[in-house]
């Protein structure tokens, strides 16, 4: 397989900036939607987990064989899904990524970079908190707060990955539901985690107040080093498959 021409070359990035443009305006909706709807903020509620969540965004590891990490502010984002307003959770899930989107070692990050990134979690956050709280697409009475946090949970992790495939996809080349795959393998068990630690948070915090998601850092931090640890060792076994991968496909 020979690598693609200059015209290739511009196609795709001519489409990966139409849909990061349109990434960027359904973010753009979603936070416009939260203002029409906005609520009273929960003081100090929403500044502990906004300080949380910026706090872990800064604790990423990276994600062995594909372009992109992962940070550990997710329980604190599902938290504000769960037990703040639409808009606070959007708020936090901004806070948080633009501070992720800052390299550890220094230096400016990429505008187009961090829009996306900003744009999908955004939306994530925001689809996300529509459903727990309109029961969407459910809208039925039954509907307990267990399925509800599930499907919210489902759809931040769809959201997020599904368009991060697309956009390697389109600047890196390579099939989307395989670059898909390889991202589900990678992170779909930290959202579990994540949806697990929020339901117990949300629990405890109808018998105690709403400093419980302090509680949370020490463990996610314990689960940051974990990952550290093991993705360490999976980064050699994915440049060997990364290797086989291309002498194959030169062939």
């Amino acid at each position: 397989m020979s690598p693609p021409g200059k015209e290739g070359m511009k196609s795709a990035t001519h489409s990966a900036s139409v849909f990061v443009g349109f990434v960027a305006m359904c973010a753009a909706v979603m936070l416009g939607h939260s203002l029409l709807r906005m609520k009273p903020l929960h003081g100090f509620e929403f500044l502990s987990v906004l300080f949380l969540a910026v706090l872990t965004s800064r604790m990423k590891v990276k994600l062995p064989g594909v372009t992109g990490d992962m940070s550990m502010n997710l329980p604190f984002l599902l938290i504000a899904v769960v037990q703040l307003s639409l808009v606070e959770a959007l708020l936090i899930a901004l806070a948080s990524t633009v501070a992720q989107c800052f390299p550890k070692a220094g230096g400016k990050p990429k505008a187009v970079q961090m829009l996306f990134n900003v744009s999908v979690v955004a939306v994530a956050v925001g689809l996300g908190g529509l459903i727990f709280h309109h029961k969407l697409p459910l809208r039925i009475a039954w509907s307990s707060d267990s399925l509800l946090l599930v499907m919210a949970a489902a759809t931040v992790f769809l959201v997020q990955t599904m368009p991060v495939a697309t956009i390697i996809s389109l600047t890196e080349g390579g099939r989307i539901l395989r670059i898909w795959s390889s991202i589900f393998q990678l992170s779909f068990p930290y959202y579990v985690l994540s949806a697990g630690v929020t339901s117990i948070v949300t629990t405890v915090s109808r018998h105690v107040d709403w400093q419980i998601p302090l509680l949370v850092l020490p463990a996610m931090y314990a689960v940051y080093r974990s990952y550290q640890l093991y993705f360490r060792q999976a980064a050699p076994m994915a440049s060997v498959f990364a290797m086989a991968k291309s002498a194959g496909a030169g062939n």
